[in-house]
C-alpha cells in the first residue's frame, strides 16, 4: 500500500478502508472505487460508494481531512455549483 501526498499527479495502489451502515461490514476500497462531492458547504461536501457485500449506495460525509486524502489518493472528484 503506498501513501496519498497531496499534489501527486498519479497514485496507485493507494486503499481506503470503509464499512457499511446497513450490513455493518468493513472493507478496503480502491481510488476507482470512491466518488467525492465537493459542494458549496459542508452539509454537501460528501463521499460515496457502493458495498461490495450487500450493493448499497452509501454517501458519508467528508470534511476538509476526508476531502484531501481522498483527492490525494485519486478519488474522482465532482465539484457542485450552487445557483446564484
Amino acid at each position: 500500500m503506498e501513501v496519498a501526498f497531496a499534489g501527486m499527479r498519479r497514485v496507485a495502489g493507494v486503499v481506503f478502508k470503509a464499512g457499511c451502515p446497513d450490513c455493518r461490514v468493513s472493507f478496503e476500497l480502491g481510488a476507482s472505487e470512491l466518488r467525492l462531492a465537493i459542494g458549496a458547504t459542508s452539509r454537501t461536501t460528501f463521499y460515496s460508494f457502493v458495498c461490495p457485500e450487500c450493493g448499497v449506495t452509501v454517501r458519508k460525509p467528508a470534511g476538509e481531512r476526508i476531502v484531501e486524502l481522498l483527492t490525494g489518493g485519486g478519488v474522482r472528484t465532482l465539484r457542485l455549483h450552487s445557483a446564484g
